[in-house]
């Protein structure tokens, strides 16, 4: 007999487990209920749309040949049907009934099956501020709350907006209103830094920079209180430090998983509210099965049940569920947490954990930067690339990489080198040092900078140099007066360029510092900079043949310290 199999959710992971499932098994009878109007789209080009760098709205829920993803759709071409605008009320574990919800007619109904799928997704976390119920108060999790931003930007009815939260969708949500619409934008985030737990506070420093060089105000460690309003219309941000004015406000403060049908019908839900499934992506009952943003799932890094919300994850769990659905034992290995944004002039990306991150999971770890041409140094189109290690000190593990340059596909091609090795294996830096990757001028160089992080990286932990960041650097600089520290620019013109405003600042490039031994104080703490690190290393080694090893070097250089909108 024809197996029921009922899916919850419509967006990505549920229409993806479908079509898996009815390929693999043609005789099951599949269905998807969802409440919403649309189903099947991509909701992370929502901001990309409201950019208009996507003309159509149907464009997010079409399939690469044109076809918009539509209930007729499922049925004519996959078999599957689709339930819009129902909405699962409840689940009858022992009967193996779903009561849904008509919510155009509001008849219910129960429907039996012999395997159920949740895919609820996610809600946008909203504070329960006063104002939330105005009108142009919106998040961007749905095709409807695009097409209303964008109507107001082309009306021009958005002159200043402000997104809450620093996080991936309110970073694009941003560049999309200020680079298109030409919308005064403030970005407010209660934690420190933008982008949190995804970016170490340096290269969240440059995001920041890349921001506000855009005209995009970026205020951290700010809360909203509250927002105000005219005619039942927003009008304003109240924080508790400033008052921000606002034709439109987006919530964009991370997510909650949607696990109360799960939790309801007693199924365990972890203390984050995430759905906790195995590796087979089962729930405790064995013929319910959950993914995407409502479930649990294993950091491959920490070793602990963590939570991820991406669209990408989404698609390749509902690949694993659509098998198992139809009688296979796939497993998903769990994540690392591989992401990629692009902000104005700088793209970032990463994978695994931060350092900051690393430090409060119990590693004992630090991150270490580099700077380099992104391809052939004699090539003609080359760009200048960051790439961050994250490693433990004792043993050498990378636990995480990170990255910011103008060259978005160059970066994330490094990034993905190194996440697929996290994903499978426990890497150290001698593994990233000898990591295997194409080499040809128009691409990268021959050492390429992913190897030169690991070298860099081995050279830290061999004590062979001291590294601070391009931040820690120039506070060094700053507080000049009082820790007595001779700074060294191993620069040639460019160094000297600078000692012309700055008697503390000593130009004495890298091709002088053997002659001009003689006037480096031993009695002193030293500290060295270039353009990307890689001459104020050389400086000291021969610094450290000389005598002199209180010496420091900034990691990235002059580079990472502009990208901060840092500068002497």
């Amino acid at each position: 007999m024809p197996e029921n199999i009922l899916i919850v959710g419509g967006v990505a992971l549920g229409p993806k487990a479908a079509c898996r499932c009815k390929r693999l098994n043609p005789d099951a009878t599949v269905i998807i209920v969802d409440e919403n109007v649309h189903v099947s789209y991509g909701g992370c080009g929502i901001p990309y749309f409201i950019s208009g760098e996507i003309n159509n709205l149907d464009d997010l829920r079409a399939t690469p040949y044109h076809t918009v993803r539509d209930p007729e759709f499922f049925r004519r071409m996959k078999g599957v049907t689709v339930r819009t605008q129902t909405r699962a009320l409840a689940i009858d574990r022992a009967a193996k009934t779903l009561l849904v919800k008509d919510l155009v007619s509001g008849r219910e109904q129960t429907l039996p099956y012999d395997k159920l799928l949740l895919a609820t997704g996610a809600s946008p976390r909203i504070p329960p501020v006063e104002g939330r119920e105005l009108s142009n108060v919106l998040s961007l999790t749905r095709l409807e709350a695009a097409a209303a931003i964008r109507s107001a930007c082309q009306k021009g009815s958005v002159g200043k907006a402000v997104i809450v939260g620093g996080g991936f969708i309110g970073l694009e949500a941003a560049v999309a209103l200020s680079d298109m619409w030409g919308v005064k934008v403030s970005v407010v985030e209660m934690t420190n830094q933008l982008l949190p737990g995804a970016l170490s506070a340096s290269c969240a420093r440059m995001a920041a920079h890349d921001c506000t060089s855009h005209n995009v105000d970026v205020f951290t460690s700010e809360k909203v209180l509250r927002l105000t309003g005219k005619d039942g219309a927003v009008q304003g941000v109240v924080t508790d430090k400033r008052e921000l004015a606002a034709d439109l406000v987006i919530f964009a403060a991370g997510f909650l998983p949607n696990s109360e049908l799960a939790r309801t019908a007693d199924l365990p839900v972890t203390a984050f509210g995430a759905i906790a499934v195995d590796e087979y992506m089962r729930t405790a009952d064995p013929d319910v099965y959950a993914g995407g943003d409502c479930a649990s799932i294993k950091n491959i890094i920490t070793g602990k049940m963590g939570y991820l919300p991406l669209g990408s994850m989404a698609n390749r769990q509902g690949r694993v569920i659509g098998t198992n659905l139809a009688g296979g034992t796939a497993t998903f290995p769990g994540y690392v947490g591989t992401w990629a944004i692009k902000l104005f002039d700088l793209s970032f990306c990463g994978a695994g954990l931060t350092a900051e991150r690393a430090v409060a999971e119990g590693f004992d770890a630090l991150g270490v930067g580099v700077e380099q041409l992104d391809r052939a140094h004699f090539y003609p189109e080359k760009n200048m690339m960051g790439l961050e290690l994250v490693l433990e000190r004792s043993t050498g593990r990378v636990l995480g990489i990170q990255g910011a340059g103008p060259g978005g596909d160059a970066l994330k091609a490094r990034v993905d080198a190194v996440a697929g090795v996290l994903q499978y294996a426990k890497p150290t830096v001698a593994d990233i040092s000898n990591l295997e990757v194409a080499y040809a001028p128009p691409f990268a160089a021959a050492m390429d900078i992913v190897n030169v992080a690991g070298n860099v990286a081995e050279n830290v932990l061999a004590g062979r140099f001291t590294p601070v960041t391009g931040e820690a650097f120039m506070e060094l600089w700053q507080k000049r007066d009082k820790n007595k520290v001779f700074f060294i620019d191993s620069r040639p013109a460019a160094g000297r360029a600078v000692e012309a405003n700055h008697p503390d600042w000593h130009s004495i490039p890298l091709e002088e510092i053997a002659a001009r031994i003689a006037e480096v104080p031993r009695d002193r703490p030293v500290a060295l900079i270039c353009n990307t690190g890689l001459r104020a290393y050389d400086s000291v080694l021969i610094l450290a043949r000389n005598g002199i090893t209180d010496v420091v070097n900034a990691m990235g250089g002059m580079q990472s310290v502009r990208k901060m909108g840092l500068k002497p």
